[in-house]
């Protein structure tokens, strides 16, 4: 039996990615930021002990064992340069704690887990998964400069994380998704033109959560270990590097 720690899973690329693993017969550990529905953990990530309550329960549900953690929860809000100086900075704050710090805490508490570990039969110790943005190379809109950051951040970490621990059976992969269809991404599709961003994406139309979903579980369960450090852009040719 496999767990996998999947965050800001009750909606969007999250949701299709836990029943994508749980179709593989994985045990999902969900997460989502406020009490709601269903057997999620709720862990609102602007309060910084939120992660590190999050992961110790999470490792009593799964029994002291996690397999793989899925860096997913994201928060995507507009932060116009004319707003004033202490809500332009509360929106960076707020942005970079959900979508870098907290990834980065639950990066560690994995990293520290699985080096007191064993590896599997393959020398795998436990395997993260970051969903970052076609941002971290494109950059955002004037309006998401803190986005953008995080993102960036976000394959930055990923990166060194890969490096650091690959002699130790620990992988890393990221996912830069261009826009998906998902309830986060509307308003602001359709700030940026909505139909009119179709023409700068070459396959025709935005991505499914369901196609980013399968690149998570391919990263979570099969992706070989001499792909770790690896960051697969998922963005229709928007933009190829």
């Amino acid at each position: 039996m496999r767990f996998i720690l999947v965050t800001g899973s009750s909606r969007g690329i999250g949701a299709a990615a836990a029943q994508a693993l749980e179709q593989r017969g994985v045990t999902v550990i969900g997460h989502q930021s406020q009490p709601g529905d269903g057997d999620r953990i709720a862990a609102d990530f602007t309060d910084p002990i939120a992660a590190q309550l999050l992961w110790e329960e999470a490792l009593d549900r799964s029994g002291g064992r996690i397999d793989a953690v899925v860096n997913n929860a994201g928060l995507l809000a507009a932060n116009p340069l004319n707003a004033s100086d202490i809500a332009w900075l509360d929106g960076w704050e707020d942005t970079l704690r959900i979508n870098l710090t907290a990834a980065a805490q639950l990066s560690r508490f994995a990293v520290r887990h699985w080096l007191a570990g064993r590896a599997d039969d393959d020398g795998v110790r436990g395997r993260l998964v970051h969903v970052a943005s076609r941002a971290a190379y494109r950059g955002d809109s004037p309006a998401h400069w803190h986005y953008a950051a995080a993102k960036g951040g976000m394959v930055a970490m990923h990166k060194t994380i890969a490096r650091a621990y690959a002699g130790d059976g620990i992988l890393s992969y990221a996912i830069a998704p261009g826009f998906t269809d998902t309830a986060m991404a509307d308003d602001y599709l359709e700030s940026r033109g909505g139909a009119g961003l179709l023409a700068d994406i070459p396959l025709g139309r935005v991505a499914q959560p369901e196609e980013i979903a399968r690149i998570i579980a391919f990263c979570a369960l099969d992706a070989p270990p001499s792909m770790t450090g690896a960051v697969i852009d998922a963005n229709g040719a928007s933009y190829v590097r």
